[in-house]
């Protein structure tokens, strides 16, 4: 999700300078935020030369020390714990004082985050969703540690990126995920006792309650090894059988498909 924060960012008049631990990585990343903004250009949604001016704010590169001068930076590693920890630590070390530190989690405790660094109270959880240009939610969550002003900046800088913040307490899963991936995991349970196809369980959600795509094709989107990453937080977290995993979820991840981005999930994208 980093090219697509980073797009925004860009896209709203802000500099920004776009890490990765390589630079093939940064690459794909590069070519993906120019794909989306042709795409936005061809369908009259932004003009070349804002796609131009976009791109022009947009700096790369693999060294923390391009952090110096950064007013936010936003952490948005994958659903790991130990790596966002090191991440953090990394980056903790290499900005100014005044710097506000975001995570970009769907799950991981932001106070747990943000004791690893020496000024706890300038970090905060900022949730995006995918895809980030095309969604308008942020969820802006408070660790114990997070304080006012790094709260106000966040809203601040949520809607200066055309973002509509909610503020949610630190809790597994926080609101939006507490509440949708129980429910994908349920389509899951109902897909393998073998109740319905995948396409019919996500058409009678489609059809029947309204929902814009069905929840194993969003499983897909998501990213099937993510949303298992969120289930086993939920699950360990409140101890509750409820948020047990579906066993083919699991299987699905273990065989390698993981949904859109490896061109087979509950669907084939080949």
């Amino acid at each position: 999700m980093g090219n697509g924060i980073a797009q925004v960012c860009a896209a709203a008049g802000l500099n920004v300078t776009m890490l990765d631990i390589n630079d093939a990585s940064l690459k794909r990343g590069m070519e993906a935020i120019v794909r989306n903004l042709d795409r936005m250009v061809a369908k009259e949604k932004l003009t070349a030369s804002d796609r131009d001016a976009a791109l022009a704010r947009i700096s790369t590169g693999v060294d923390y020390g391009a952090l110096r001068m950064a007013d936010l930076v936003v952490e948005a590693a994958t659903e790991n714990l130990d790596l966002k920890l090191k991440i953090l630590r990394q980056v903790g070390g290499s900005v100014g004082k005044d710097a506000v530190i975001a995570t970009n989690t769907s799950s991981i405790s932001i106070t747990q985050l943000g004791a690893v660094l020496d000024q706890p109270e300038r970090f905060i959880g900022i949730h995006f969703f995918n895809p980030v240009p095309l969604m308008a939610l942020m969820e802006v969550i408070r660790g114990v540690q997070t304080s006012d002003a790094t709260h106000a900046t966040t809203l601040d800088f949520a809607k200066k990126i055309g973002k509509s913040p909610i503020t949610v307490r630190n809790s597994p899963g926080f609101v939006v995920n507490r509440v949708l991936c129980p429910m994908i995991n349920e389509a899951i349970f109902v897909l393998q006792e073998g109740l319905a196809t995948a396409e019919d369980i996500d058409a009678g959600m489609r059809l029947g309650c309204n929902h814009p795509i069905g929840p194993l094709a969003l499983a897909d989107m998501i990213g099937l090894d993510t949303l298992l990453s969120i289930m086993q937080v939920l699950h360990d977290e409140f101890g509750d059988p409820k948020y047990r995993p579906a066993p083919l979820l699991r299987e699905t991840v273990a065989a390698g498909r993981l949904g859109r981005k490896s061109r087979q999930g509950f669907y084939n994208y080949a």
